[in-house]
């Protein structure tokens, strides 16, 4: 009995020292919407418990931006990527083989490789929270993430995300309208040689349940329908939230001389989530169906070109569905994630407007825009630009409370291992024996190390002398 007590209360401590920190965060609020139609929003965030928070710079040499979908109650997790190229961070984590509970927030990024390490500045400001998972005296939070390729777009291929940018990005989270086009993630983006940008929508089904999408599209691939130069999101289409959207002119599409882009680097992410409660396995299973989703908006998609990226996340309470007991109900779900997904590459091209030569799809097909509406206000969203004092304070707060390297005696391996710290902070030089003295002190009357050398040789030679003479005289006694 009283080893079973001590194996339960080391279970017990375990289970302690890894829980998720969720101090003074509420569960996710119950879902309000009409089934068969979009949520209040139109966006990922209808889904409850999910916030989103964008920031970008549209000011040459700056084209990029970061796009943070934060979770405050710690959401289980999957993902699929399915490009050839992609830039990406933490992925191997969401496998349902991993121990991973879940995460904190996921991040969409520009700026491709460089551009990752705008997570570490979520993951600082999640830390500052209190959020993640518990170990030892902090927290660990979890943040995946993935990049498109926008280098260079803004003029100078060095001007990049940095953490500071992260910070910013979830610093601005907020559960209301999310804002689109040339914002955050998608500031640098392209589509088959149309501006690209940031788009999102969301579905509530008959059950209640919400599902949610957002979108950067980068895509190598176009979301025009080469026929008609319609938009290939358009056919999915729910109560007109394409505001009026038409087919182009015929003399518009596809006009005699007109030259086909060429392939660049490029990549779509996305996030899709729902309110739903789902296991690790039916989170993965989400994404890799929602990749049917971009495949409706966009022709090609996953080439070799591209990193395209799907993560799926379930902010739900309760049992969770499980893929090999709930196929039926999980279905549904999956099949509104995929549609939810093309319907927000839609929004993500049409709200997109013109920079440089990256014309966007009004500019390029006006007349299939002449009777578009402006987009409601309460469905507009805020995303901050970048400036260099808002980057400065952010970059402040990222270091904020980091120890210095070679810091005081108190720390490090000599508080930890009980050392002497007067020990500690001796030089290399103290340390060493006397005789390899590198220097005299000042005035030079001190003898040489040869000097200290020899005495010490010759004290060495004189009691080796006087041991042999005893042993002599004590041979002549016996």
């Amino acid at each position: 009995m009283a080893s079973m007590a001590s194996r339960s209360a080391a279970l017990l401590a375990g289970a302690l020292m890894f829980s998720v920190a969720t101090v003074g965060v509420s569960g996710p609020a119950v879902a309000a919407g009409t089934p068969g139609l979009p949520g209040r929003y139109n966006a990922i965030s209808d889904v409850p418990g999910i916030q989103v928070g964008q920031v970008q710079s549209t000011r040459a040499p700056y084209l990029t931006g970061s796009t943070v979908v934060y979770t405050p109650r710690m959401s289980v997790t999957g993902v699929d990527q399915e490009g050839g190229a992609p830039a990406t961070k933490e992925t191997d984590l969401l496998d349902p083989l991993n121990s991973n509970p879940g995460v904190n927030a996921v991040m969409l990024g520009g700026s491709s490789m460089y551009g990752l390490s705008a997570a570490d500045g979520v993951i600082r400001w999640l830390e500052e929270r209190g959020e993640g998972v518990r170990v030892g005296n902090g927290v660990a939070p979890i943040v995946p993430a993935a990049d498109i390729f926008d280098l260079g777009r803004g003029g100078n291929f060095r001007a990049r995300t940095t953490p500071a940018w992260g910070w910013l990005a979830a610093e601005n989270a907020n559960p209301g309208a999310v804002a689109q086009g040339v914002v955050g993630g998608g500031t640098g983006a392209r589509s088959g040689g149309l501006k690209g940008g940031v788009g999102t929508a969301s579905m509530v089904l008959d059950n209640g349940i919400v599902v949610g999408a957002i979108v950067v599209v980068n895509s190598v691939g176009s979301p025009v329908d080469p026929r008609d130069c319609s938009l290939l999101a358009a056919r999915y289409e729910v109560a007109g939230e394409f505001r009026g959207l038409e087919t182009p002119k015929k003399q518009e599409c596809n006009p005699p001389g007109a030259k086909a882009d060429e392939p660049s680097m490029n990549t779509t992410i996305a996030v899709v989530a729902t309110n739903a409660p789902l296991e690790k396995a039916a989170a993965a299973r989400m994404a890799t169906n929602a990749h049917d989703g971009l495949a409706r908006a966009i022709n090609p998609i996953h080439t070799l070109s591209d990193g395209d990226t799907v993560f799926a996340v379930s902010t739900g309470d309760g049992t969770p569905l499980r893929v090999n007991a709930d196929g039926g109900q999980l279905n549904g779900i999956f099949n509104a994630a995929a549609d939810t997904l093309t319907r927000a590459v839609g929004h993500a091209i049409l709200n997109a407007t013109t920079v440089g030569t990256a014309k966007s799809y009004c500019d390029r097909y006006p007349s299939a825009c002449k009777k578009l509406a402006p987009l409601p206000a309460d469905k507009r969203g805020t995303a901050p630009e970048v400036t260099a004092e808002s980057l400065s304070a952010a970059t402040g707060k990222v270091s904020g409370g980091t120890p210095p390297v070679g810091g005081s005696s108190a720390t490090g391996q000599a508080a930890q291992s009980g050392a002497p710290a007067a020990e500690e902070n001796k030089t290399d030089e103290s340390r060493q024996p006397a005789s390899f003295t590198s220097a005299a002190p000042p005035g030079g009357d001190d003898p040489s190390p040869l000097l200290l050398n020899g005495g010490l040789a010759l004290v060495g030679l004189g009691g080796l002398a006087g041991a042999t003479l005893i042993r002599r005289r004590a041979a002549t006694r016996s």
